[in-house]
């Protein structure tokens, strides 16, 4: 038997936004988030994000865009289209945002699973921000890893695959990739929601709204095999996993009808596959705007529980398994 150490998670809610009253972003929903894995899961390992540099951000991002958000440049139309006011500590959350993503793929690259409390912020175009998100956290991530995969002297690039099932369609990493064919991606989200002018991602499913449970699964099922069919020459060589709140039926902005025991089906299946396949998963929580934010705080602790789960089926093969990710 391996030796155990426990599921590491990234988090950076010390960082909160002065948002106005009555703004409809859940900002508390992350101190919720870390309250209760400190309280509820001891196999969960916190640690504090690092803030993400400008060199890692680049990776992904206009430079120029980069310095704007930075040092507050942003125009009131930019502002207006992220959904945030501009303030020091919008610029700082945001690029500790990016730190936890980037941890989380570090830690699954050696350890199979890991995760950060937020993130998922799939609205981010190389260029601009949008729908709550400012600087895309998996976009650079994947090409950091990438560039660290190449550095460590590995011959092939390092193969990503990003699986959104944020109810929303994951538009600015799909523009951002659009034209790499290292990273692939997948995106479920509800047809008819934000956004509206969507970006062709590498497998795009369109959900109608009402959406239940059995039809959702059935269609995460299809899609999968989609991509492991798209892949049968070399698997992925990691995967970031969106795993938005939003689909749930409580959601105020979802309007898919999931339950509890959908979701906890959908995150099973999703990091099931990447195991038996021995693909690492760095998750991000995502979206999540519930009418009683304690009840998407209760679909995030969900999908941390089923990483705390596959980390459990990781370690026990994990000598054997993880030969082929260098420390």
């Amino acid at each position: 038997m391996a030796d155990w150490r426990p599921v590491k998670a990234f988090y950076s809610d010390h960082f909160v936004l002065p948002l106005p009253a009555g703004h409809r972003f859940p900002m508390q929903k992350y101190r919720l988030l870390r309250d209760r894995v400190q309280g509820r899961l001891p196999g969960i390992e916190l640690q504090e994000a690092p803030a993400a540099l400008d060199g890692e951000l680049a990776l992904a991002h206009d430079p120029v865009y980069v310095t704007a958000v930075s040092e507050g440049l942003l125009s009131a139309a930019q502002q207006r289209e992220i959904g945030f006011p501009w303030s020091p500590a919008m610029a700082e959350r945001a690029r500790r945002s990016v730190g936890a993503t980037i941890a989380a793929a570090r830690v699954a690259l050696r350890e199979g699973v890991s995760a950060q409390l937020a993130g998922g912020t799939h609205h981010a175009y190389a260029a601009k921000g949008s729908g709550f998100c400012v600087f895309n956290d998996v976009a650079v991530a994947a090409r950091l890893m990438q560039a660290e995969w190449h550095r460590r002297g590995h011959g092939a690039l390092l193969r990503v695959l990003v699986i959104d099932l944020d109810v929303h369609q994951g538009n600015g990493t799909a523009s951002i990739f659009a034209h790499d064919d290292t990273v692939y991606t997948l995106s479920l989200h509800g047809a008819r929601n934000f956004p509206f002018r969507k970006e062709p991602s590498d497998l795009d499913v369109e959900l109608p709204d009402g959406c239940s449970d059995t039809e959702y699964l059935a269609a995460l099922d299809t899609a999968l095999q989609r991509v492991w069919a798209a892949h049968d020459g070399a698997m992925p060589g990691l995967a970031f996993f969106v795993a938005g709140a939003d689909p749930h039926e409580g959601d105020r902005l979802g309007r898919l009808k999931l339950t509890m025991q959908g979701l906890a089906e959908r995150d099973r299946r999703v990091l099931q596959a990447c195991r038996e396949r021995g693909i690492p998963v760095a998750v991000s929580m995502a979206g999540g705007y519930g009418h009683e934010v304690e009840r998407t705080v209760d679909v995030h602790e969900q999908t941390l529980c089923a990483c705390l789960r596959q980390w459990q089926a990781w370690n026990a093969p994990r000598d054997q398994v993880m030969e082929q990710w260098p420390a």
